[in-house]
């Protein structure tokens, strides 16, 4: 059974068949979605994308996450790439969190604390390395709040979120009055890099990614609401309390390349479809793909491969309550399904040396 599903836009497929094939110099863009473990099924496509196939060409590309996708793509930056997501990979499937007795989860502030522990020793003493990368251009989404979610509270956050959950069920465009985008982004000869999609859909702000303010800003991007704790007041940003990115923007269903004549957004991906935020989950009508997405080539395993993992389904959070007192068998469900992705990157390499335009599938 084949694992790799690949999907184009009409803008990316044409360039695709005028070239007979997906060459790197033609990539300028890769998103990396929220999504927690699910992202863990990719690590294979990473190490073969930016250990072997990017470095053949030269161009400089950007790299926008959000969530678990903001540190694969701070990792892909990283000097050793394939080591460095070998580690993240392994440290992200043994994470394991204190419980007190009865209780289902640990509570927001330990998980938070651990987090913060864990980027600093994953990218502790790199950062500097990481921003100044030759080619690549790191933007890390976050989450902003507006009005009762400009502070965490006990009481106006979950006010604040019920809001936002209604606000966005009326219009995605509504959930502006409780959350911005704001986009952590890296420099490029002095000057902070310009972003590589048109933020008019949603109020976008753009902050200047440092050492000062990297760890809180990936933090940020990661601390899922309730889960973790919101990170305030990140350096160099609006005050405020900061969310993960996912919330507004899940899959980064954005405006890519406006303005450019050519240029492939290369996105590997868990699934097809590519949700605009968090809060859309429910609203099947806004998962379809829009002309925002007309460069976009996504690679994702096939669904009916996806029922041959263990539990018939990717890694998720679920897992984390469903082996709540089986810790390693949680990590060993985890490590079968990414040595099984193996094959996505098989697939993946086969195809790009003996390229069948027919295998590719509209977006």
């Amino acid at each position: 059974m084949k694992a790799l599903r690949i999907y184009a836009g009409p803008a990316a497929l044409a360039q695709i068949q005028q070239h007979g094939g997906l060459a790197p110099e033609m990539v300028r863009v890769i998103p990396a979605a929220a999504g927690g473990p699910k992202g863990l099924i990719l690590g294979p496509l990473d190490r073969f994308i930016f250990g072997d196939w990017l470095p053949r060409s030269a161009q400089p590309v950007h790299l926008i996450g959000g969530s678990i996708g903001a540190w694969r793509m701070a990792t892909a930056c990283l000097p050793d790439a394939v080591n460095a997501f070998e580690r993240l990979e392994h440290d992200y499937i043994h994470q394991e969190y204190e419980i007190a007795p009865g209780a289902k989860r640990p509570t927001a502030e330990h998980v938070s604390a651990r987090f913060a522990d864990n980027l600093k020793t994953f990218f502790g003493g790199q950062v500097a390395t990481l921003l100044a990368h030759p080619r690549y251009r790191l933007h890390v989404v976050t989450s902003h709040g507006r009005g009762l979610l400009a502070r965490e509270g006990s009481l106006a956050t979950p006010l604040g979120y019920l809001g936002a959950y209604a606000s966005n069920a009326i219009s995605r465009k509504a959930l502006v009055h409780w959350l911005e985008r704001v986009v952590f982004s890296s420099s490029s000869d002095g000057a902070m890099a310009k972003l590589p999609f048109d933020g008019g859909d949603f109020r976008t702000l753009q902050v200047a990614l440092d050492e000062h303010n990297f760890m809180p800003a990936v933090q940020a991007s990661c601390s899922i609401p309730f889960m973790l704790k919101a990170v305030h007041d990140i350096p160099g940003a609006p005050r405020g309390a900061y969310w993960d990115g996912g919330i507004t923007d899940y899959h980064l269903h954005l405006r890519y390349l406006s303005g450019e004549r050519d240029g492939i957004v290369l996105y590997p991906h868990f699934q097809k479809q590519v949700i605009p935020g968090w809060l859309d989950k429910a609203w099947r009508s806004r998962h379809h793909a829009t002309s925002a997405l007309d460069r976009m080539v996504v690679l994702a395993p096939d669904p009916e491969w996806v029922t041959t993992l263990p539990n018939a389904k990717l890694p998720d959070r679920n897992d984390f309550v469903n082996y709540l007192s089986d810790n390693a068998g949680r990590v060993r469900v985890w490590e079968a399904g990414v040595a099984a992705a193996r094959q996505l990157a098989e697939e993946l390499g086969e195809w790009l040396d003996e390229p069948d335009l027919s295998r590719i599938e509209p977006l």
